[in-house]
């Protein structure tokens, strides 16, 4: 990565916009829907800035006071970039390219838009309405993520495409027995690339809870995988994986691209 997303929290703060015309004017309905209380470049406790005419000697003002400015049209400018925005609120899906193309940022918005169901913020209320009662019925943190995983999966029963996910919570809440058996999976992998992994690869690895590999699995495979899910490198697959999901990466079928 070479930036870190972060979802800013702006009821009610200062956030400096200057410039004029549309691209002043787009940022500004950003920002008031965020809830940011738009202010000049004089306010002393502003500590975010839009240029949204990428001037420079602006931008030079404002970093000489410890501001974080994003310049428009100006990557090279940005302390941050302004990523393309599917709104399912409170869910909300950013697409950023780090100032490299919005216009690719953009077609993705538009794809991801048309793919997901508008009452995804409905399942995400009801998710949030009901974590006492997650709570109650998993208590052990580890056992409680695989439950959702296993309710959010594609079939089910709280996927998030189908119909009435948000109604079926309680549903979920009510059902008995484990979630899902602690279990160990392979993948095998036949490049160092991970577009070629398939989507049943590529699932797996968002949803393990340790992955064993060899020293020789590219970086660009594992990061691929949750960011708190355990990396343990080994010779072989394990006898005893663990609790959850664990992965065994297998290289037989890929000794070539470890050349």
């Amino acid at each position: 990565m070479q930036s870190l997303p972060v979802f800013l929290a702006l009821t009610g703060r200062p956030v400096i916009l200057t410039g004029a015309g549309e691209a002043a004017d787009a940022k500004r309905r950003l920002l008031e829907r965020a809830g940011a209380r738009i202010v000049g470049e004089d306010d002393p406790d502003a500590r975010i800035a839009i240029v949204s005419d990428g001037d420079e000697a602006t931008v030079l003002r404002l970093r000489a006071r410890g501001v974080l400015v994003n310049a428009t049209d100006r990557p090279e400018l940005c302390d941050f970039t302004l990523p393309a925005i599917v709104d399912r609120a409170p869910v909300l899906i950013a697409i950023g390219t780090g100032g490299a193309s919005a216009g690719l940022a953009k077609a993705l918005r538009q794809r991801l838009e048309a793919m997901l169901p508008t009452r995804l913020g409905a399942l995400a209320e009801a998710l949030f309405g009901a974590r006492p009662e997650v709570r109650a019925r998993w208590p052990d943190a580890s056992t409680r993520r695989r439950a959702i995983d296993a309710g959010l999966a594609p079939g089910g029963i709280i996927d998030p495409f189908q119909e009435d996910a948000a109604g079926a919570v309680p549903l979920w809440l009510a059902q008995d027995g484990d979630q899902a058996a602690s279990r160990l999976e392979v993948i095998r992998l036949i490049s160092g690339d991970p577009d070629d992994l398939t989507l049943r690869a590529a699932r797996l690895l968002g949803e393990a809870d340790r992955i064993y590999h060899a020293a020789q699995v590219p970086v660009a495979i594992l990061d691929r995988a949750r960011a708190d899910a355990v990396r343990i490198i080994a010779e072989a697959p394990p006898e005893v994986p663990g609790d959850g999901l664990s992965l065994w990466l297998d290289l037989e079928s890929a000794d070539p691209f470890l050349d």
